[in-house]
């Protein structure tokens, strides 16, 4: 008689609105809790992710043993997840100090696995954090404690994400060892993922659903993404509309389109604006819209992002969906956790 694999019950901290979670959840692991202290984020996080409570609590106060433990069953494996604020290790401020408060996260993330020690530990963020002193300190807590531990900077593409991102992914098991093993050669394109949305001009939601909504665009604006290319730069435009910002910087990639044909740009927290990345439509003359984003991030068309009734913006909602980890690389550990519960 076949044994039936061991239930994995897991806890998100830094949560957000459920990225790592949804994609857990769908390779058959059971999340039972998400912390985070942002409480606009509950409505998104409980809404898709069913049996999932969000607690609105800081990671700085919590106890594992008060807070966390009561969530797993008693004979549940245990998984404690999450991704820390990636702000502190991008790329885009390596002038900050690793004093920042932010930088702390990741100590009581290490603090917390110490109290509890669960069967796995993952942890994705920016490649950054592998130079910083802050990781290694995280993996010298693990190495303590007995657990297996790898890790990689992975190319989400290999995982079906539709982008150019690159991300830090740890894995830690007290079971056997675990790794990432599943890879995509042929990963979906921009056109694959959102060219059947339907069309919307800049500033203006769609009616059927009022997450497909794009930025406002300035009179300047519009005429730049109309002189824009697919996979151009401003570089395309006519001198009159060049500032002289752009020719001193040096750098193409803000107010670029993206190609029907590759794959997108990583997904920020300002991929709403045309002016701060490659963020333009490939052929309508605006932004893609918070809907676009999230399907970029492989959320599902349908996943709710409001709480019907109550206010939110633009920038707002990109703000979280573009701090979640895309859910096809979170599926993609979360199935690497399932192989050695098996």
């Amino acid at each position: 008689m076949t044994t039936p694999p061991q239930e994995i019950h897991a806890v998100d901290l830094f949560c957000g609105i459920g990225g790592l979670t949804h994609g857990l959840q769908l390779a058959g692991i059971e999340v039972r809790a998400g912390f985070d202290n942002d409480p606009t984020c509950q409505h998104a996080f409980e809404a898709n992710n069913d049996g999932a409570k969000f607690v609105c609590k800081d990671v700085c106060e919590l106890a594992f043993d008060d807070d966390i433990a009561p969530h797993y069953g008693t004979d549940a494996v245990r998984a404690l997840v999450g991704c820390a604020p990636c702000q502190p290790f991008s790329a885009h401020n390596r002038r900050r100090s690793q004093s920042d408060e932010d930088c702390s996260l990741v100590g009581e993330f290490a603090r917390l696995v110490k109290e509890g020690t669960p069967d796995f530990v993952t942890m994705e963020n920016v490649p950054g954090l592998a130079k910083h002193s802050v990781f290694q300190d995280f993996i010298d807590v693990l190495d303590a404690l007995d657990y297996d531990v790898t890790h990689e900077i992975v190319s989400c593409e290999e995982f079906g994400v539709p982008q150019r991102r690159r991300r830090l992914v740890l894995l830690a098991s007290k079971l056997e060892p675990v790794s990432l093993s599943e890879h995509e050669e042929s990963p979906p394109t921009v056109g694959d993922c959102i060219r059947s949305l339907q069309p919307i001009k800049a500033g203006v939601g769609c009616e059927n659903d009022p997450a497909h909504a794009a930025m406002p665009l300035s009179q300047t604006n519009h005429k730049r993404i109309a002189q824009s290319k697919p996979g151009g730069t401003w570089k395309d435009w006519p001198d009159d509309l060049v500032n002289e910002c752009h020719r001193s910087a040096h750098y193409p990639a803000p107010y670029g389109r993206m190609s029907w044909d590759a794959l997108a740009p990583t997904i920020t927290t300002q991929f709403c604006y045309y002016s701060t990345g490659r963020f333009g439509h490939p052929e309508q003359n605006r932004a893609i819209s918070v809907r676009e984003g999230a399907i970029l991030q492989t959320f599902p068309d349908d996943y709710v992002l409001f709480e019907e009734g109550k206010p939110w913006t633009i920038r707002d909602l990109a703000r979280q969906v573009g701090n979640a980890v895309p859910v096809e690389l979170a599926k993609a550990i979360g199935k690497a956790f399932r192989e050695v519960a098996a």
